[in-house]
């Protein structure tokens, strides 16, 4: 019989309780289980169960009391935890016991507040990104409204010298009328003056021959004048009209200009293929001098040595369709450059200086930018930029760049020139500024040779041809 102090349930056998309190015997202690989880299939004392609330995965399990149990009796109920589903779930007072090593909480404050403010750091920098958003976005409609002035201006230019024309005309046209009026007066006075010295009294003989002298001179003047007169331009047949190349050429584009994101630093090349373009069919290799990416996705080649242009599938990478002509598939030009407007009618016309010889280049050798502001030009060693007046804006030469023999301008608008002696590929701005090289001459394509580069529009792939049976394809 205890007589006082606390009863050592340590020491009682398991019949004294109905059920054992799981958590309290997988810790060496007995204590009767008052409730019982349905999730867990286990029974916890008081303690326990307070614990068992406070886990937050465990905080929504059903808890019941253990008279609720099978009719309200705890028979035939499990004692221990029978096998779950469940992993990764530990009983944190067992967890902190067996294991030594805690995070204390002064060491979480000091990493949340340094992850605090590393996002208020990262928070600064996205309302900065904003602002220069916004800011740039401001510079841009400014740059639109300024451009629409540009061209207002050029249009009450092109409206000031129609009207000039009209008012030189029209001027030249009254004073003619005039001067003819000030004849057509002087005229009258001497058919008038003749009539009436013919009209006076009592002429003599001498007189009289005299008077009709005069006024058959007045008649015969007269006449004359009329007869001169008579072949004039009347006011009526004047019409204006318009140049409808303007109004065309306005209906055509969407915009007034271009947006053009240009991706920032030199193109990476991630992996290359060969591919052989020559068709079974043909008996001489190809030289193949040019190629470009269609809209939809396929490669269009230039063989000139079996004077075809081969379409290839930029998929499978096989030849899909020939055409043959008769003769090599490119053309060559003078060193003309022609501006037209889109119905075709010639603008302006600047000869590119060929060093003071004249010398023919194929069409390969210029490209013109998206905008149609700048014209690329490559001829031996270098790269010259010209505006649309024909002015040289920029040139580009030295060692990087050895016989020159192809220009491209990408979708994103920087500019790709292919050295077949330096064996490289060049990138370029805009406005001819050196960004790098995209390919260099190195140990792996010593023999590359480039003829010719171009991108597709997606800016994933880039196509290099040489004057042999194979293409290049680098992913981007």
């Amino acid at each position: 019989m205890a007589t006082g102090g606390e009863i050592n349930t340590d020491i009682l056998s398991d019949e004294i309780f109905d059920v054992l309190c799981s958590m309290c015997k997988n810790r060496g202690k007995k204590s009767e289980g008052e409730k019982f989880c349905v999730d867990c299939h286990d029974y916890f004392c008081m303690n326990c169960v307070i614990v068992h609330s406070q886990v937050p995965v465990l905080a929504c399990h059903k808890v019941l009391d253990k008279s609720q149990v099978k009719s309200g009796t705890s028979k035939g109920l499990p004692r221990a935890p029978v096998e779950r589903s469940c992993k990764d779930i530990f009983f944190i007072p067992e967890f902190i016991q067996n294991n030594s090593y805690q995070v204390s909480p002064r060491e979480i404050q000091t990493k949340l507040k340094v992850l605090a403010k590393t996002l208020t750091i990262q928070s600064n920098k996205f309302q900065q990104d904003k602002q220069s958003l916004l800011k740039r976005k401001a510079e841009l409609l400014d740059d639109i409204r300024k451009f629409r002035q540009e061209i207002n201006d050029q249009l009450d230019k092109l409206e000031k010298s129609s009207v000039d024309e009209i008012e030189y005309k029209f001027k030249l046209l009254e004073g003619n009328i005039e001067e003819g009026l000030k004849q057509l007066q002087a005229h009258k006075a001497k058919v008038t003056s003749a009539n009436d010295n013919l009209t006076s009294s009592n002429p003599n003989q001498a007189e009289l021959f005299v008077y009709v002298k005069m006024g058959e001179d007045a008649e015969k003047v007269a006449n004359k004048f009329i007869e001169a007169t008579k072949v004039k331009i009347t006011v009526s047949y004047i019409e204006f009209r318009p140049d409808r190349d303007i109004l065309q050429q306005l209906k055509q584009i969407q915009t007034i200009g271009m947006l053009i994101e240009e991706k920032a630093g030199k193109l990476q090349i991630a992996g290359r293929q060969s591919y052989c373009v020559k068709v079974k069919s043909e008996e001489i290799d190809c030289r193949i001098t040019s190629a470009c990416y269609m809209e939809d996705g396929t490669i269009v080649l230039a063989d000139v040595a079996n004077n075809k242009l081969k379409r290839l599938d930029s998929h499978n990478y096989i030849i899909t369709d020939c055409y043959s002509l008769p003769e090599e598939p490119h053309q060559i030009y003078k060193t003309s450059v022609f501006i037209c407007s889109m119905s075709g009618r010639k603008l302006k016309q600047f000869i590119i200086d060929p060093d003071g010889g004249m010398y023919s280049l194929t069409n390969s050798l210029v490209a013109v930018s998206k905008d149609g502001t700048r014209i690329y030009h490559v001829k031996r060693d270098r790269l010259e930029v010209l505006d649309n007046n024909g002015q040289i804006v920029t040139t580009f030469s030295g060692k990087l760049l050895t016989c020159a023999s192809y220009c491209h301008v990408t979708e994103a608008g920087s500019v790709l020139v292919s050295g077949q002696f330096s064996n490289n590929v060049l990138q370029f701005t805009s406005d001819g500024e050196l960004i790098g090289e995209v390919i260099k001459a190195d140990c792996d394509n010593l023999n590359l040779k480039p003829q010719s580069v171009c991108c597709n529009h997606q800016m994933s792939k880039m196509c290099i041809v040489r004057e042999d049976n194979n293409i290049e394809v680098y992913d981007i």
